[in-house]
């Protein structure tokens, strides 16, 4: 059971010059070992310090997420990562030079200082190296590595924006930082070069077209668009059977632009919603959410998670979404919206 007593300190930070007070006091509650909600340029994340073992297993109470599903590890500059890891990759090196700071995740074999309650109690640890300003220059405040899933309850929307945050974290971390709303809209790309080949656990804006541009052969896991097999370890946060759901029941549609309004106006019965492309929207004779244009990935990505929790707000009990293509960072839609989903998808 998630704990619900603290008093959360709001911390609005427009930019890291002007709200140094507020950045400071956040930087401080995560080096003294507290929890704090943080924008970085995919989703907000909630972070704790990465190395103190009771800090990090207050992440996985507040938001009730269960204990073997790994944490990424945020870290503000290079020089951070080699205490983490066994071993730094000539991949990993080709990649952080192409795509970071950015939405990209590498995992390495950890060293012994990362704690077991980091890594979810495997041999490897998850690293990323953020964008967004604010993310950076509170790590460097903490000067410690940050351990931060999304900083949202476990398995419902992950948070664009503080207020998603403290619609769901309220009273259960210290403090929410304040930064408007994140830019990309998905997690970051995970991508593991602790086995034989690079292999693709979670899609994210860094596609898997552009990790094959910069590695040659890149492997893409059965899981990112299937259930992960009974009886196997998680080896990054988003491969779980059931994640980022709202309330209401999810349908993935897979057709073109007039079979998917055919089959959503025939269920027409006022707690039906269609959550569509804006090119949908002149055929549909039900309630909608738009999430984006139909060729534009990027704007489904920045759109998807807030219209997914607008669908709770409005009171839809079923909700149809129009399947993206699964290609550039459309993948990483299609990976959210299928757990989302369950994995309910029809063939139109």
């Amino acid at each position: 059971m998630a704990e619900k007593e603290k008093e959360t300190k709001i911390l609005r930070v427009r930019n890291i010059y002007d709200d140094m007070e507020n950045m400071q006091t956040a930087a401080e509650i995560l080096a003294g070992g507290g929890l704090v909600a943080f924008p970085t340029e995919t989703v907000y994340g909630l972070g704790a310090n990465a190395l103190d073992e009771r800090a990090v297993a207050a992440i996985f109470r507040a938001k009730g997420r269960p204990q073997d599903n790994p944490l990424i590890v945020h870290v503000c500059d290079l020089d951070m990562i080699g205490p983490l890891v066994a071993e730094v990759p000539e991949a990993a090196i080709e990649l952080a030079g192409r795509f970071w700071p950015g939405p990209l995740t590498m995992i390495f074999r950890k060293s012994d200082a990362v704690p077991a309650v980091t890594s979810g109690g495997l041999d490897t640890v998850a690293i990323r190296f953020p964008s967004h300003m604010v993310a950076r220059e509170l790590i460097r405040r903490a000067d410690v590595p940050i351990a931060a899933p999304s900083a949202n309850l476990s398995g419902s929307p992950s948070p664009t924006t503080a207020q998603h945050c403290i619609h769901d974290l309220m009273g259960r971390v210290d403090a929410i930082v304040d930064s408007g709303s994140c830019g990309v809209g998905v997690e970051s790309t995970v991508i593991s070069l602790a086995g034989e080949k690079p292999r693709v656990l979670r899609p994210g804006g860094v596609t898997v077209e552009q990790l094959r541009e910069a590695l040659g052969d890149v492997e893409v896991d059965p899981a990112v668009c299937a259930p992960l097999a009974d009886g196997v370890q998680a080896a990054s946060p988003g491969m779980k059977y059931k994640h980022y759901a709202p309330r209401a029941h999810v349908v993935i549609l897979r057709g073109g632009r007039e079979a998917f309004a055919a089959y959503v106006n025939a269920h027409r019965d006022g707690k039906t919603y269609a959550m569509c492309f804006e090119e949908d929207v002149p055929a549909l004779g039900v309630p909608y959410v738009v999430y984006g244009g139909e060729r534009d990935d990027a704007s489904q990505a920045a759109h998807l998670f807030s219209a997914l929790r607008e669908m709770d707000e409005l009171g839809a009990e079923t909700v149809y979404a129009h399947c993206p293509a699964r290609t550039g960072v459309g993948l990483a839609v299609y990976n959210r919206l299928l757990r989302a989903a369950a994995f309910e998808v029809i063939e139109l």
